[in-house]
């Protein structure tokens, strides 16, 4: 997935199976810019 800004493309890796890791979300998470309380709601 790709978010593209004024100054830049993010992309994010979106997993195609049910469960992901702690640390395979935490990681998603931190490279789409957003705090976690932002991403959880």
């Amino acid at each position: 997935m790709q978010k593209r800004t004024v100054d830049s493309t993010i992309t994010v890796p979106v997993p195609i199976h049910r469960e992901v890791r702690a640390g395979t979300l935490l990681s998603i998470i931190c490279q789409s810019g957003l705090p976690r309380e932002q991403f959880i709601r």
